[in-house]
């Protein structure tokens, strides 16, 4: 039996939660990811039935122990039925146990298995965003989105969407048979059940409310780390001396997240204890009223006691069901945020009809090229949330100019350079050369005008087959964490040894690599 509690943990985003609504076309669309795992589900939904009733057996067999098989060893001295009542007893607890087994293995399952495929699918398909997207979206906030809401959408699928359907089992099953055993005593039962609807509704709103400030503030505390961690970070910390207020600016984050965690430890747990009592109070109602029915002998006792035993599993389902309409929204929003990744659009795409770049001579043409660096947002909370980093939009991040935005930096730009030509770009910072330079490869298009290689515009040719023929040495190198073999293979995967060393010799490296404590298996990074 789940009996998760009504806090809706999986986090979401604040502005979004706020006025959320249950979207059926998410539904369906959650349905269409799951859809390779519907078998699973439907083995996990029978599997979560059976536990249910499983779960039935044992209060029926004391109540049958109690009035039958106890009576009849007094007075027969037979205990025949006492040993197989008992027996019955440990193969339903054994049964039960091997179900739960079961249970959590599908549940394990079904959730890796849409981890994995959440995560290949928005890796992907953030690896084919424009580099403009990367130099307005935060490294930690995007980074975030991958772990925390890839996760959230998991658990949303098998723990809460799972535990919805347990605890719903489990409460018309166990209903059902306090119904048969004694109807009166079941209405009982439920006479407590506003006291559990009403805190659950309040609390676990109060409860959302301290789970998002814990997502704000750890999405910032995750953008600082990345942005300090990587060596250019803590270089520029090191070399400014601000060693100590960094250290203090992240303590003022995690004071908010440790902050945050006592209040919703605090809020739970009070709440919890509160539904506990009610619960304790309900369960004294039915003891009470049927210990009177049971001295009138209107009620045996092996009845009363099995009615004891359900009402105790009865409140559980109770308090979670009470606020799953909470719990699912909150749910649905962490798989809203994982489909924003995987609906942004992707400016930079191969036209229909595009060609490879074959048999490349190397002749690049500027037709009256002008650009603007575009100003559209892909993917509004993550490249504009003011909740993480710095209290502002997020610095460009490059080698040479920094983009800006909607402001055009090239105005009719034409040239030619042949093949076997050396050219040099030369200028002052914001002139535009490493903008040239990275309109050759495509990694933004011309705002007016075109580019030509070899007689082809670049926007008619695919972009893997031009990458393939664009060799590019960045002005700010960055090393992969490998080996220095690896990294420079990175270019040409399936390059042999000899190979890779007549590269290096030609770029005048090699001595270089040689001397390194294991050549180029020496392990490297940023």
């Amino acid at each position: 039996m789940r009996t998760g509690g009504p806090t809706g943990m999986l986090g979401a985003d604040r502005s979004q939660l706020g006025d959320a609504k249950f979207d059926w076309g998410v539904v369906r669309r959650v349905l269409r990811f799951a859809r390779p795992y519907r078998w699973m589900l439907l083995g996990y939904l029978g599997v979560i039935v059976a536990v249910a009733l499983v779960q039935l057996v044992p209060p029926l067999v004391f109540r049958q122990i109690i009035d039958e098989a106890i009576p009849r060893g007094r007075t027969e001295g037979d205990s025949t039925l006492l040993h197989l009542l008992a027996g019955v007893a440990v193969l339903a607890a054994v049964g039960g146990a091997g179900l739960a087994i079961v249970e959590r293995w599908l549940s394990a399952r079904i959730g890796e298995g849409v981890i994995y495929d959440l995560r290949v699918a928005v890796f992907g398909h953030v690896q084919r965003m424009p580099i403009s997207f990367f130099t307005r979206t935060q490294t930690g906030a995007l980074t975030n989105r991958l772990n925390s809401d890839v996760i959230g959408a998991q658990r949303a699928l098998t723990t809460t969407i799972g535990g919805v359907a347990s605890n719903l089992i489990v409460l018309v099953t166990t209903l059902a048979a306090m119904a048969l055993l004694e109807w009166r005593l079941t209405l009982l039962s439920l006479v407590v059940l506003p006291l559990f609807i009403v805190p659950a509704r309040r609390v676990g709103r109060r409860l959302q409310a301290i789970t998002r400030t814990q997502m704000d503030l750890n999405a910032s505390m995750n953008a600082t780390m990345t942005e300090r961690f990587n060596v250019s970070g803590a270089l520029l910390v090191k070399l400014f001396g601000r060693t100590g207020d960094e250290e203090r600016s992240f303590a003022e984050r995690a004071d908010g997240v440790r902050r945050t965690g006592i209040r919703s430890a605090l809020y739970g747990r009070t709440f919890f204890i509160a539904l506990g009592l009610v619960g304790a109070i309900g369960t004294a109602a039915v003891y009470w009223v049927g210990g009177l029915q049971v001295i009138d002998g209107t009620l045996s006792l092996g009845t009363l006691v099995a009615l004891a035993a359900y009402v105790t599993r009865l409140y559980g389902p109770l308090t979670a069901l009470s606020n799953a309409h909470v719990d699912l929204l909150t749910a649905m929003v962490s798989f809203e945020r994982v489909f924003e990744v995987l609906d942004a659009p992707l400016p930079l795409v191969d036209r229909p009809g595009a060609v490879d770049l074959v048999a490349t001579r190397g002749r690049i043409e500027f037709d009256r090229v002008r650009f603007a660096y575009p100003d559209q947002v892909i993917v509004p909370t993550l490249e504009l949330d003011p909740a993480v980093g710095l209290g502002r939009a997020p610095a460009a991040r490059g080698n040479g100019e920094v983009p800006a935005p909607g402001r055009e930096v090239l105005h009719g730009v034409t040239a030619t350079i042949e093949p076997g030509q050396l050219v040099a770009l030369v200028g002052p910072s914001g002139g535009g050369k490493t903008t040239l330079s990275m309109l050759v490869p495509r990694l933004y298009d011309v705002s007016d005008g075109a580019l030509r290689i070899d007689g082809l515009d670049v926007r008619d040719l695919t972009q893997d087959s031009l990458h393939g023929a664009i060799g590019a040495v960045t002005q700010d190198p960055h090393l992969f964490h490998d080996t220095v073999g690896n990294n420079l293979r990175y270019a040409r995967p399936d390059a042999t040894d000899v190979e890779l060393a007549a590269a290096a010799r030609a770029a005048q490296i090699h001595d270089v690599i040689a001397r390194l404590p294991d050549g180029y298996d020496t392990l490297v990074g940023e």
